[in-house]
């Protein structure tokens, strides 16, 4: 029997006016398919629409669709496609909009999206580099000019992953190794009080009890106690309680503070901790020569997770670990490939994470740093901060308390609520934001809800700040709490 072709699978004749029309299930390796090209073309017009149209309705759709989800008994049209790719279109929240600032999600760049299209087209896969050549070691490269960049040394590199939860996870299992405490359920790990709720995640993925982890509470700016760290460990050491690591944060959740970084360190590298700095929203900062100074001494990290989805607009996911020395990825991940071909380097892609098969998303990033140049990058970071900054202006006069540390974070609550009246006040006030085309998120935070401003959208401008300003200060005459 023959080989089946991208023909052979085409949907029923039904779908189409013609055999000839059909759209073709894989690409043909011999010549190019203009219903193909017509296709994605189609496709492409339709995203650049729903973009165009971004700014008619309200960042977070009114209604959750869901289309047939089934696959049918024949495969469907290209027409058919389309509209089902529409529909899913219609009821998904958009980044794009000027009033969306509820979460970490910029609009993506363009060009990370075009690669990410040619990612999925490659189809390579790295983990291993017969599968993927030339783009493991663009990985490998882009990962060590990262990592210099962020005050690393020159030897420093890491690997790609999918999501800051999954780095943080990696990173966390390479102290364990490193500190010789695989198998050591008592090992503790210490972090802020507003760490990531992944840490916790990751130590449960370990195999360590809840107890395993230590918050250590933050100061009046939101970053760790140092004094009480310190405490903290000498308190483990009396005890004969080994630590597997310190988890410092650059750029909280909620607020976006910064953990002080040197003074962490200087309390791990006596005792031989391992010290890993959640960057996943801040580290870009260190990318930019005006914006450094807001998270200094990210090169004292032994580990360090950087998400650029989270502000520079590249498309989902795109998370990096990157480490000092790189070589120690491999000595705790590599079991060995016997099925590939030896390393042309130290060691497979996946040999050096948790992930094996995995597509080359440094693609988008790596198109995506390109397209904006460092100048670009920086006037991303300095637009960021400069919007935080007028909205708490905007706000100050305003009865709340105001959450927010160096960089694009800003959550607020009125003075004097108790969790109950603040809970009403947040859904009440999100929804009159709503109403005006304007997301804000409502997170949990010390015990009463706030609302939150993310204010990476290179398209949120004064006006909408001030609408932000003006539907909060309109809740305290409408609000009975207030």
């Amino acid at each position: 029997m023959g080989a089946i072709s991208g023909a052979a699978l085409a949907p029923a004749q039904q779908h189409e006016p013609s055999a000839a029309a059909r759209l073709p299930v894989f690409p043909d390796p011999t010549q190019l398919d203009p219903l193909l090209s017509d296709f994605l073309h189609q496709t492409t017009e339709q995203l650049c629409r729903w973009w165009a149209d971004s700014a008619h309705s309200s960042p977070l759709p009114l209604l959750s669709v869901l289309p047939e989800v089934a696959p049918g008994r024949q495969g469907l049209s290209s027409a058919a496609l389309l509209d089902d790719l529409q529909l899913v279109m219609d009821g998904a929240f958009n980044p794009v909009h000027p009033g969306s600032m509820a979460h970490l999600d910029p609009p993506p760049l363009t060009a990370s999206v075009a690669a990410d299209l040619i990612c999925a087209g490659l189809n390579n896969n790295l983990l291993a580099e017969e599968l993927s050549p030339s783009l493991s070691r663009l990985e490998r490269s882009l990962c060590g000019w990262m990592a210099s960049c962020l005050g690393l040394c020159n030897q420093a590199g890491g690997d790609a992953a999918s999501g800051g939860s999954l780095s943080n996870l990696m990173a966390l299992v390479v102290a364990r190794q490193q500190r010789a405490l695989v198998g050591v359920d008592q090992a503790l790990v210490f972090c802020s009080a507003d760490a990531h709720v992944s840490i916790a995640k990751a130590l449960a993925v370990m195999g360590l009890p809840p107890s395993a982890l230590r918050p250590v509470a933050v100061d009046a700016d939101g970053a760790l106690c140092v004094d009480q760290l310190a405490d903290a460990l000498d308190q483990a050491d009396s005890a004969g309680i080994p630590v597997l690591g310190v988890v410092a944060t650059a750029g909280t959740t909620v607020r976006g503070a910064v953990d002080p970084l040197a003074p962490i360190a200087a309390l791990c590298r006596p005792r031989g901790i391992w010290l890993h700095v959640d960057g996943a929203i801040g580290a870009v900062f260190g990318l930019s020569s005006s914006q450094a100074a807001l998270v200094p001494d990210l090169g004292v990290a032994d580990s360090l997770t950087v998400n650029p989805q989270k502000l520079l607009g590249i498309t989902k996911t795109s998370s990096l670990l990157l480490l000092p020395q790189p070589d120690a990825l491999a000595r705790c991940f590599a079991t060995g490939l016997p099925y590939m071909e030896p390393s042309w380097a130290d060691a497979h892609g996946g040999e050096c994470g948790l992930q094996g098969t995995r597509p080359a998303e440094v693609l988008k990033l790596w198109l995506g740093l390109r397209q904006l140049g460092l100048t670009g990058i920086e006037q991303l970071l300095d637009g960021a901060v400069r919007r935080r900054a007028q909205l708490q202006s905007l706000l100050a006069s305003l009865p709340l308390e105001l959450s927010s540390g160096p960089l694009h974070l800003l959550a607020f609550t009125p003075e004097g609520l108790n969790a109950a009246a603040s809970n009403l006040w947040s859904q009440q006030t999100r929804q009159r934001l709503l109403e005006r085309q304007m997301m804000l998120s409502r997170p949990l935070y010390r015990g009463r809800h706030h609302l939150k401003a993310v204010l990476g959208n290179p398209y949120t401008g004064s006006t909408e700040l001030e609408t932000v300003a003006e539907v909060v200060a309109e809740s305290f005459s409408l609000s009975p709490f207030c």
